[in-house]
């Protein structure tokens, strides 16, 4: 079969990366597209992807977010107007969704993020198979449009942090903490008045080396490390001391890894971090003032979390079991 997926975020990238080495394994064409934005392109190059880029990320404003985003389906649809793919598979792309639903092509979403409205109401209604952790509940998937629901008990990142070995050593000195920039020109984060993770990395800087994974502007911060270049977040996560951030895939990966993960809390519907928490893995969602309490009391402390995760399921062998059934 000939299976497009495209990755529209870093995220995107490491788990369409497990999934089509699943099923190119399995004999599987696949088709891996994703677009310029700050954490895709270079990863996919890191992990020896072979990938097309098709269009980019523009969050300047929401005209010009929205003209991009027609612009690559145009692309997409020159791309597959004579021979469509048989299956599409993303983590909650609007353009591939909207180009395969176009092209009659049956469509799975997997789906972690109940705060991100906006594309839930774009990909959610358009997908045959929505593919969830079961620690989402069903009903917020329902009230999007959602056909068919399949849930499994994990999280996502386990497709490549289960056994995960790090690719490259890294050295910035220790005690090593990670704090991850807010996604601040996301669509979920408008509301935001500030950036409350650039005070707390600041704040940090007493209680040891700080690097601070910015998002879009890398210009350098008094007391902080802010690399300019791509780096294996992954391997990083696994290797500090701490990592700080809003709660999103790197807080996932360090749980996972068995490094303190503190999740300031800022949004609402983060299940995903609320079940691993509640399954043993060291992930705290606290208020912003207490994450330097937090962080003194975790800081440098490692948690064996191979039993653990050897518990939970693979969202790689559900997406596989689903695609053999539209074969």
């Amino acid at each position: 079969m000939r299976i497009w997926y495209d990755a529209c975020t870093g995220k995107h990238v490491r788990y369409g990366a497990a999934i089509a080495k699943r099923l190119e394994e399995k004999g599987h064409e696949i088709i891996f597209t994703t677009r310029k934005h700050p954490d895709t392109v270079s990863l996919a190059k890191y992990l020896n992807l072979k990938f097309n880029i098709v269009g980019e990320y523009d969050p300047s404003s929401k005209p010009m977010r929205l003209y991009k985003g027609l612009l690559r389906q145009i692309e997409f649809c020159k791309m597959f107007k004579d021979e469509p793919p048989n299956v599409a598979v993303s983590h909650g792309s609007v353009d591939l969704c909207r180009v395969a639903f176009g092209l009659g092509v049956p469509i799975i979403s997997t789906y972690d993020t109940p705060h991100a409205d906006a594309v839930s109401r774009l990909t959610i209604p358009l997908s045959d198979v929505v593919v969830a952790s079961r620690a989402i509940p069903e009903n917020y998937l329902r009230a999007y449009g959602a056909k068919r629901v399949v849930t499994f008990d994990g999280v996502d990142e386990v497709a490549w942090m289960r056994n995960f070995k790090p690719k490259v050593k890294y050295d910035f000195g220790r005690p090593l903490i990670i704090v991850r920039q807010l996604e601040t020109k996301a669509a979920y984060a408008e509301d935001l008045t500030a950036d409350v993770t650039e005070r707390i990395a600041a704040e940090l800087t007493s209680l040891g080396k700080v690097i601070f994974l910015a998002r879009y502007n890398k210009k350098p911060r008094n007391g902080l490390i802010v690399p300019k270049d791509f780096i294996d977040s992954a391997s990083l996560a696994s290797q500090a001391d701490l990592v700080v951030s809003a709660g999103g895939t790197i807080a996932r990966e360090a749980a996972l890894a068995g490094t303190p993960s503190i999740v300031i809390k800022i949004f609402e519907g983060m299940h995903v971090n609320e079940y691993l928490a509640n399954k043993g893995f060291p992930i705290f969602t606290v208020n912003p003032e207490d994450v330097i309490d937090y962080s003194k009391k975790y800081l440098g402390k490692r948690f064996d979390t191979a039993p653990l995760i050897n518990t939970l399921e693979d969202p790689v062998d559900i997406i596989e079991d689903i695609i053999e059934e539209i074969k």
